[in-house]
């Protein structure tokens, strides 16, 4: 299925400098996966030294290349010593061998020795860079002919071999600089021997630069998708079966197989008539002339009552001030028209009466609470929200709600009028911990800890609360967690019984409250790593299938993102989990699969939650087998079942059972078909993703 792609790097030119005599072979086999290459900064280092030791006993170099005396020891995945003229060491999948021919000389006698360099994992892959070699004190190369100065790239299983041949001599020693290579892997062979009377020590010191293969599919099984760029993306499927994304920066793009989209941003923004636009910046007071720019996260439904198609956006502006406006028309495509404004934000005693404010809370005088928590200190953050990402929908009894806000003070609920789309004026709240009487029902945040893009979605037997933490760089930490509840407006729970309330400032990056559906990862068929997913919508389509729809960005250096379309499951527990690839047309198997049709050698991705995301890390698979009597062996280690007639899966290791559904579906990008599985931890909830390894 995958893939033969091989390509070295040019040996490169030899230097007039040469001191050793070393002739270089490469020896071993390979997956058939593609193979980038990174640098491989490498110092050969000969020198003799007047060190404590002797034949056959251990001698440690620390990074400044300084001898210090011990055993060889056994350290996490290290396993280094030195056994006589032999020395070993292997060290996060690589493995070196330096040795000479015996470990005592005479005068005149040459001195061989033979380093070998092995590429023991499956997933990196060790490329060259050129040698920096010198002189050793009285030991000097014992022939003038060429020799390559870069080793070749090492595939999985593969090994080089350098053999090289010193003599008594003057020489320099040099001592080498480790602080200006480019690492990943750091080994530094030695062999002591006796030269004429005289310690000395044959060493090498290299600084390897390893490399995430990325595994290809052969022409024939390519299978990409046509994606668009849009930013906070919200779904809708009109009555003629066709799918629809808007999203920030009125951005839209159309779709009928959830698969492949066309741009339909032109369409969006022709929509709106100048006269639309000047309204909606009514309460916005911003010149900029990019007025898209600042229309944010529009959400689209079907107004029966009305008969008209309903955008809800926000118009955001500086200091908080910002409302969310109802736009409504005959076509998703429009022409719209403004309709109103459902809710206000960032308002002050100045403008308090521009607001329906008033009319809500019965009142011609701003209410001191928006003084004293106002923009005009500073702190309106604190407590009120940013009137911003609007989700409109409708619940089990046919009610229309609104979810709004971000950060700030928090995720707020208000009931909409079916009639007008706008705000129900005969609907009151208390002003309290959790409420306020303009602003509604809060559920979820407060106190500006970071939580924005609600969205909420009837799935199964729960309302699901979808909110997005962090910053939305790429290197921001945003992952999207989800709460659930009996009702519409709360309260919602993650898996553990935890609240989305803050009551005081937290940083909520990557902590456990919420479950998170994923964060950054990459499989082994991916060259870059997806990252900062968030601002999702989600929906249950006319088959009873359920989607998460999202923007993610990767690991390429940019901002720019894109659309992802994952299929979402209710694991035995009444939990969402997410397939662990775009969907592509892949359908739950209701009654299940048996023990051997799921069995076999499994990449898997656990979701942990401590992540570097500011420097773009990502969780990265680890390889596993689910064996047909039901143990787990490999990197994780532990047990699975299958629940007979169902699609359920249980795994347990990592001191956690993970609940959730095995599905077949084709690995992202491809028309290959695997098995995969997706659970949730009860005791954690971390997610973890399965794939069955597919082999020629």
């Amino acid at each position: 299925m995958y893939s033969d792609s091989k390509s070295f790097n040019d040996i490169g030119n030899v230097s007039d400098n040469d001191h050793c005599a070393i002739k270089g072979a490469k020896v071993g086999g390979f997956r058939k996966i593609s193979r980038t290459f990174a640098a491989l900064s490498l110092i050969v280092m000969m020198a003799v030294n007047g060190c404590s030791g002797g034949e056959g006993s251990s001698l440690d170099v620390n990074d400044a290349g300084e001898a210090s005396s011990g055993q060889g020891d056994v350290a996490g995945d290290k396993v280094q010593g030195l056994n006589g003229n032999t020395y070993y060491e292997s060290k996060d999948g690589v493995s070196v061998t330096l040795s000479t021919d015996k470990l005592s000389y005479e005068d005149g006698e040459e001195v061989h020795y033979t380093l070998v360099v092995s590429n023991d994992t499956a997933d990196y892959t060790i490329s060259g860079k050129k040698f920096q070699y010198t002189n050793s004190d009285n030991l000097v190369a014992a022939s003038e002919d060429s020799m390559p100065d870069e080793i070749p790239m090492l595939r999985a299983g593969e090994s080089y071999t350098i053999e090289g041949t010193l003599i008594g001599g003057e020489g320099e020693s040099v001592s080498p600089n480790l602080a200006s290579a480019s690492t990943d892997v750091s080994i530094r062979p030695y062999v002591m021997i006796t030269y004429k009377g005289e310690e000395a020590t044959v060493r090498c010191v290299l600084n390897l630069k390893m490399t995430e293969v990325v595994r290809e599919f052969d022409n024939n099984d390519k299978k990409t998708a046509s994606t668009v760029s849009v930013h906070d993306p919200s779904i809708f499927k009109d009555e003629d079966g066709k799918y629809y994304i808007v999203g920030t920066h009125i951005t839209s793009a159309s779709s009928d197989d959830l698969f492949d989209w066309d741009d339909r941003t032109a369409d969006f923004r022709a929509s709106l008539s100048d006269e639309t636009i000047e309204k909606i910046r009514e309460w916005n007071d911003d010149e900029n002339g990019d007025w898209f720019g600042y229309l944010w996260a529009p959400d689209i439904i079907y107004n029966e009552t009305m008969g008209k198609y309903c955008i809800y956006l926000s118009a955001n502006g500086d200091n908080w001030k910002s409302n969310i406006v109802l736009l409504t028309g005959d076509s998703v495509y429009g022409p719209y028209e403004y309709a109103g404004s459902v809710v206000y934000g960032g308002f002050n005693e100045d403008t308090f009466s521009q607001t329906d404010a008033g009319v809500v809370l019965g009142t011609d005088t701003i209410p001191e609470r928006y003084v004293t928590y106002g923009v005009d200190n500073k702190k309106w953050g604190d407590m009120y929200p940013n009137c911003i990402d609007p989700c409109v929908f409708y619940d089990q009894d046919g009610n229309l709600w609104m979810s709004y806000g971000s950060w700030s003070g928090g995720i707020f609920m208000l009931e909409l009028d079916e009639e007008t789309g706008l705000r129900d004026y005969n609907v009151s709240y208390e002003t309290g911990n959790h409420s306020d009487a303009y602003f509604g029902t809060l559920v979820a945040g407060g106190a500006y800890v970071s939580g924005e893009g609600s969205y909420i979605q009837h799935i199964g037997d729960y309302y699901y609360l979808f909110i997005s933490y962090g910053n939305l760089e790429a290197a921001g930490g945003y992952n999207i967690r989800v709460f659930r509840s009996d009702r519409p407006d709360g309260d919602y729970v993650d898996e553990l019984g935890n609240t989305p309330y803050y009551d005081t400032y937290s940083f909520n990056y990557n902590t456990g409250i919420g479950v998170r559906l994923f964060g950054g990862y990459k499989w082994k068929t991916m060259s870059i790593g997806q990252v900062a997913q968030g601002h999702n919508s989600a929906f249950v389509d006319d088959d009873g299938k359920a989607y998460i729809v999202f923007h993610t960005r990767t690991t390429n250096g940019s901002e720019g993102h894109y659309v992802k379309i994952h299929q979402l499951f209710v694991n035995k527990e009444g939990w969402l989990v997410a397939a662990p690839y775009a969907t592509d047309g892949e359908t739950l198997k209701e009654d299940g699969y048996e023990i051997s049709e799921v069995a076999g050698e499994y990449e898997v991705i656990v979701h942990d939650l401590e992540v570097d995301y500011k420097n773009l890390d990502y969780n990265k698979p680890k390889t596993i087998t689910l064996n047909e009597d039901g143990s787990i062996t490999g990197d994780l280690e532990g047990t699975w079942s299958l629940e007979d007639g169902s699609p359920y899966i249980e795994l347990s290791f990592n001191e956690d059972t993970y609940s959730g559904v095995t599905v077949s579906m084709n690995i992202e990008g491809s028309s290959v078909e695997t098995m995969t599985f997706t659970a949730l931890g009860k005791d954690s909830q971390i997610t973890v993703w399965g794939s069955r390894m597919v082999e020629d």
